[in-house]
């Protein structure tokens, strides 16, 4: 029998290849493998930092890096009635097309399959909000994204982007997003620790645990 993908090989993604391949072979058991077992929890964290600004947040929500669609089922349980998504796996959108409120509507109004390392054909000025819970990670994206990601906001969109602790100190995202409060592309920053999992189990490595929320508005 094949070794079941695990956070280990999330972790060892190296190329958006690596990526589609992994998500390809993970999509069907992630929720249940990954989520369930380990009590992940940053897609509701994210989009509980998203909602105590909701009042602010205009116009549909991107979920970036949706992958099976639960950030997509907690943004909608705090009231956001417009989510998008976009994901780099066919497989993982698939599922994700599947999810629906009770009484049967889709949660997500439209699902983008797009590589988030290259520009992405979305028009600038589009979402008023934007979350994100597991992409900003080891082998994924790096803070170059976050200048497209400023890009496809819309002027005062608010944003809840939650980075990997080790991936937020290791890869220059700290200096990033000091960069752009200092040359105005975004502002009332906040950066928010959180624990990611609430149960992790052994193939949690230590110094994995924690995730940095980058709460901001875009200007």
């Amino acid at each position: 029998m094949a070794k079941k993908p695990g956070l280990g090989d999330a972790y060892a993604v190296r190329t958006p290849a690596d990526s589609v391949r992994l998500y390809a072979d993970w999509a069907e058991t992630y929720e249940a493998d990954f989520v369930a077992r380990n009590g992940y929890v940053v897609h509701l964290r994210v989009a509980e930092q998203l909602a105590r600004h909701k009042a602010d947040v205009r116009g549909a929500v991107l979920d970036i890096g949706c992958g099976t669609g639960i950030g997509g089922v907690s943004l909608r349980r705090c009231g956001f009635e417009l989510v998008d998504g976009v994901d780099i796996s066919t497989e993982m959108l698939a599922i994700a097309r599947r999810k629906a409120d009770a009484d049967g509507s889709p949660v997500y109004t439209r699902l983008i399959e797009a590589d988030l390392t290259r520009p992405v054909d979305i028009p600038s000025n589009t979402y008023g909000g934007m979350v994100s819970a597991g992409t900003f990670t080891h082998g994924h994206l790096g803070p170059e994204t976050l200048t497209e990601l400023w890009r496809i906001a819309a002027h005062g969109a608010i944003c809840a982007i939650c980075i990997n602790a080790q991936h937020f100190a290791s890869k220059g995202f700290a200096e990033k997003v000091a960069t752009d409060v200092s040359q105005g592309t975004i502002t009332d920053l906040e950066l928010v620790e959180i624990d990611m999992y609430t149960d992790p189990q052994a193939h949690v490595k230590p110094g994995n645990e924690k995730g940095i929320i980058v709460v901001c508005r875009v200007v």
